[in-house]
């Protein structure tokens, strides 16, 4: 896991990365093991202050983020050493992961339970044989997975930004850490504001979750705005042309793309699982996920 100085990077460039990521989530796991993930890690359970031994907090700290995603038998070895990155895992067959910490965290054990969240997601991901190709995107896909199943608060809270101080650990940037986050607190009915101790996490988590509420105005959703919905309604009339030359019109910003037929069909990303949803164009009508079982109100 790489650490950041002062060229941390904001806005949403991975943003379709992380809804592939989304979506790889809820079809791995299913809709009923996702729900069993209500409650993300405590802050009391991963404080560490100067008083604690250093590896047997480590260890607690490690303890308690394998039991959020549920590990079975994971014993975490974690070393401490002068390295480039914040940290690194060796994922083996097990029973037994070594993650080795930068030696910085020796004098900031408040970040130690961020670094290990990425770390041990990894192991989780490993265990469950869920990945994406490419190095970066699996990257992504781990800091998406541990944001949304309740141990990524701890990577956005370690963000700060105090000059040449500044710091943040993981891939995604704070304003698409804050994105997942806002997507968990609408699925669970869980709020991690009152959790950061950093302004600029809370800051970042602010503008994600504008971003997250963006997704649930997108037409055809019913509750999409008015100069939303003008485009959508000239978009219909133009894949309805019969003097059109193409059999189907390709995703445009708002994620929705019409298909020829009788009756033709819209189809759109669903705002919780970002999974594609496929409906008949005729106007008002509910549409319930397959995959995260989210109904949905719509007007095609």
């Amino acid at each position: 896991m790489t650490s950041g100085g002062s060229g941390i990077a904001h806005g949403f460039p991975h943003l379709g990365t992380v809804r592939a990521a989304l979506t790889a989530l809820f079809r791995r796991l299913s809709y009923d093991t996702v729900s069993t993930f209500p409650t993300s890690v405590l802050p009391v359970d991963v404080a560490f202050d100067d008083t604690e031994d250093l590896h047997l907090g480590a260890q607690r700290v490690a303890r308690a983020l394998v039991r959020q995603l549920r590990l079975p038998d994971a014993r975490i070895v974690i070393t401490f050493r002068e390295m480039e990155h914040a940290a690194t895992v060796e994922l083996t067959a097990g029973p037994e992961y070594f993650v080795e910490l930068n030696d910085r965290f020796r004098r900031h054990r408040k970040d130690i339970g961020a670094a290990l969240a990425h770390e041990v997601t990894h192991v989780w991901l490993h265990r469950l044989d869920l990945s994406f190709p490419a190095t970066g995107d699996n990257e992504i896909l781990t800091d998406t997975a541990a944001a949304y199943l309740g141990a990524g608060w701890l990577l956005l809270d370690a963000y700060r930004e105090h000059g040449p101080f500044s710091q943040k650990l993981g891939y995604l940037t704070p304003e698409e850490f804050g994105y997942v986050l806002a997507k968990r607190a609408a699925f669970f009915a869980e709020d991690p504001a009152p959790w950061f101790t950093s302004p600029q996490a809370y800051d970042a988590y602010t503008a994600g979750r504008d971003r997250a509420r963006r997704d649930e105005r997108r037409p055809p959703l019913a509750g999409a705005g008015w100069t939303a919905r003008l485009r959508y309604a000239r978009d219909r009339r133009a894949a309805q042309d019969p003097h059109r030359t193409t059999p189907s019109a390709a995703p445009g910003d708002d994620g929705y793309a019409f298909e020829p037929g009788t009756p033709p069909r819209v189809s759109f990303p669903c705002p919780v699982c970002c999974a594609r949803i496929r409906v008949p164009v005729r106007g008002r009508l509910r549409a319930r996920c397959g995959l995260c079982r989210t109904v949905l109100d719509c007007d095609t």
